[in-house]
């Protein structure tokens, strides 16, 4: 699946199969779900999960807890939108596949 591929399946009911934990979380979130999509990576400690992790709290409107995630994947808070971020982070996790 490629980016383009995997953004159109916002319009599934479905999630795609086959993706890793940070791609489901990614597109639960583009699927108006926070509470699944934070669910699937909250007892993950990597740096790339901690990333994640820091995008949905900032997203929630938790600055504080969104800066200790980011702290966490060695990330500062990035100065974009919301939505760059969410593109940004399912580059990041394709390229990693």
């Amino acid at each position: 699946m490629n980016i383009q591929e995997f953004k159109n399946s916002m319009t599934d009911s479905e999630i795609p199969a086959g993706l890793t934990v940070h791609m489901q979380s990614l597109w639960y979130d583009g699927k108006g779900d926070w509470t699944k999509a934070h669910d699937l990576i909250d007892s993950l400690g990597d740096k790339r999960s901690a990333h994640l992790h820091a995008y949905l709290h900032r997203k929630e409107g938790d600055l504080w807890n969104a800066d200790y995630w980011y702290t966490r994947a060695g990330q500062k808070r990035p100065d974009i939108s919301l939505q760059q971020e969410w593109d940004h982070l399912v580059v990041l996790f394709m390229l990693e596949r």
